[in-house]
C-alpha cells in the first residue's frame, strides 16, 4: 500500500508525483477553474506491484477531493479506472458521463 505522505503535487510542472523505490510515477494535469483535467498517466514498467496504479489513482483522487475540485479524465486509463470504481463518479463535474 502507498503512503499518502509520498504523494507530491508539483504545481510548477502540473503533475502528481510518486516515487516508488527507484521508479517515478506521475499523472499530468491541467487546472481550469474548479476542474482538474487528468491528461496523462505515466507508470514505469519496472514497478512490480500489480495494485500500484490503482493505489496511486485512489491517492490522487482523495487529494483532489480534499481540494474540492472536480475531475475530468482525458486519459483513457483514468476514465477506465472511474468506470470500474463507481464511488469516484461523484468527483465528475455535473453533466459529464463516462
Amino acid at each position: 500500500m502507498i503512503d499518502a505522505a509520498e504523494l507530491v503535487d508539483n504545481e510548477f510542472l502540473r503533475q502528481f508525483e510518486l516515487k516508488n523505490e527507484n521508479h517515478f510515477a506521475k499523472i499530468e494535469y491541467s487546472l481550469q477553474e474548479r476542474k482538474i483535467f487528468l491528461t496523462k498517466l505515466i507508470i514505469p514498467e519496472g514497478i512490480k506491484d500489480e495494485n500500484f496504479t490503482e493505489d496511486f489513482l485512489k491517492l490522487v483522487f482523495t487529494h483532489i477531493e480534499d481540494m474540492n475540485k472536480s475531475i475530468v479524465p482525458t486519459s483513457p486509463e483514468i476514465a477506465k479506472f472511474i468506470r470500474r470504481n463507481r464511488q469516484y463518479k461523484k468527483l465528475l463535474p455535473v453533466g459529464l458521463r463516462i
